[in-house]
């Protein structure tokens, strides 16, 4: 990106209009956060803006530079929750009409907001990729003009007025961590943060599994993921900005990424200190800040950027928070088939450390084996007590960081499949929407009989489901898998579902 479209952008900022709908948020310092990091940790409560999102700023600071002719035409936007309420409410206060397209599986609690802001909603597509194709269609059809979710000057401008406000608030600020969807929050906050104070580092904050800006950034190009995780859906985009790319690039200082388990510790973590729940996207930059080489003189600022989450996703939270901060770990044990050999291994290894979970799998007839879950102190704490454990003899496997583990096999009871049939397992991502799983039959048809079968719902617009197949012909199965057109990934080697089912 040329000089001149980043001093535009500064510009922008400066002269916004945000505050007409959005508030200056206040800048809060986590006393918990802070005693636990050993570092002055302050939190930008972008989730107290009216909708509960920084999406606001953006939004409204691109209509409400629209010309008379594009008002009175409308707006539309593509979104699966906080763009699309952001769209909504700017739209109102302005007196405009406003379209937005979200997907058939945005929970109602989302459709409902951007309705109450005077928003229409059509519903297209199982993922926010679809919709937005069926959105620019739809832009087209209507003549209403397109509001993008962060790849437009105007839209980067509204959102860089977060950075503005903390220079202002805090000028003893060292580091701003920020969470990174397409990149339009982090392009304007690096704009302005390194056209005032170029000593303070902006750091990008992405999940493992949709890490689209570092990868762009090591590979300076804009790459598109194949595949993106579902936890943390505000920032599920496969591919960042044309705009937002070249600013991430000149004006960012580092690009990490934090796991599932470390998004729910942070949630927990700002709940402890401002008693406010935020969505998972909502809690990276302080995950980041959890999980970053600061210096002991470190004045942090995260961008805590939402808190549009349904209520039935919390029990996920919760389960995964002890894994998170390092408190919890997950073992695959082997016991002997006898009586009193769950006493020992309690009496021995165990002990007074509390338990999390325990599940039994009979495995053979001389064998057991136990899903156990124990409170440590932290990695080295683990590591002792794995030390014990090789001590007394105990086969055991540590399954603290196995995905499949947790999502499924935790909550399972294992069985058998006959012994002379293969069996094949495979995680697949289905939309949340009723047909779902009929269309995936449909698609794989019926030459396989299904042995194995596990879903929870995790209250997104996506879920996982570990299934199984018995057949003698995997590949002609899996060219099924793939032409069914849903993501999926073979299970069967991995370790905790081989130790379990």
């Amino acid at each position: 990106m040329s000089p001149l479209l980043i001093d535009d952008i500064v510009r922008a900022i400066l002269t916004s209009r945000v505050y007409d709908v959005a508030i200056e948020s206040p800048l809060e310092r986590a006393q918990k956060i802070s005693f636990q990091t050993g570092r002055d940790v302050y939190l930008k409560r972008e989730d107290l803006q009216p909708v509960h999102s920084f999406k606001l700023r953006g939004a409204y600071n691109k209509i409400a530079q629209l010309t008379a002719s594009e008002r009175a035409s409308g707006v539309i936007a593509a979104s699966a929750g906080n763009h699309g309420q952001g769209v909504a409410l700017a739209a109102q206060k302005l007196g405009i009409s406003a379209l937005v397209v979200m997907p058939r599986t945005t929970p109602a609690i989302k459709i409902d907001a951007v309705r109450s802001y005077g928003g229409e909603v059509e519903l297209a597509g199982d993922s926010y990729s679809e919709a937005a194709d069926y959105c620019k269609v739809r832009a087209k059809e209507t003549k209403r003009t397109f509001i993008h979710p962060f790849d437009d000057p105007l839209v980067i401008a509204g959102q860089g007025t977060i950075g503005r406000e903390i220079v202002e608030q805090l000028p003893a600020a060292t580091h701003i961590f920020v969470p990174i969807g397409g990149g339009g929050l982090i392009a304007g906050i690096a704009s302005y943060v390194k056209a005032l104070r170029p000593d303070i580092l902006v750091i990008g904050v992405e999940p493992e599994d949709s890490n689209s800006m570092q990868i762009s950034i090591a590979k300076e190009e804009r790459i598109v993921l194949k595949h993106v995780g579902i936890f943390a859906d505000g920032v599920a985009v496969k591919q960042v900005g044309v705009n937002t790319f070249p600013i991430a690039m000149n004006k960012v200082d580092d690009f990490i990424t934090v796991s599932t388990d470390q998004m729910c510790s942070a949630i927990k973590s700002i709940f402890e200190d401002t008693r406010s729940i935020v969505e998972p996207a909502g809690a990276l930059a302080v995950a980041g800040i959890a999980n970053y080489n600061l210096p002991k003189n470190a004045v942090p600022v995260a961008i805590c950027s939402g808190a549009n989450m349904t209520f039935e996703r919390l029990q996920q939270v919760a389960e995964r928070t002890l894994f998170g901060s390092g408190r919890e770990a997950l073992f695959a044990v082997t016991l002997g088939e006898k009586p009193g050999t769950l006493h020992g291994f309690c009496s021995e290894i165990v002990r007074t450390r509390n338990i999390t979970e325990l599940s039994y799998r009979k495995d053979q007839r001389a064998n057991a084996r136990i899903l156990v879950g124990v409170t440590v102190e932290n990695t080295a704490d683990k590591q002792t007590l794995m030390n014990k454990m090789t001590n007394h003899e105990y086969a055991h496997m540590d399954l603290s960081g196995d995905e499949t583990t947790k999502e499924h096999v935790r909550h399972m009871i294992g069985g058998q499949p006959h012994e002379k049939v293969k069996e094949y397992l495979y995680e697949v991502t289905f939309p949340e929407r009723p047909g779902a799983l009929i269309d995936f039959l449909d698609a794989v048809g019926d030459l396989w009989n299904i042995s194995l079968f596990h879903y929870r719902s995790a209250a997104s617009d996506s879920g996982r489901v570990l299934i199984g197949f018995e057949t003698d012909a995997r590949k002609n199965l899996e060219a099924k898998l793939e032409n069914a057109n849903f993501e999926w990934t073979r299970s069967d080697k991995n370790a905790g579902v081989a130790a379990f089912l």
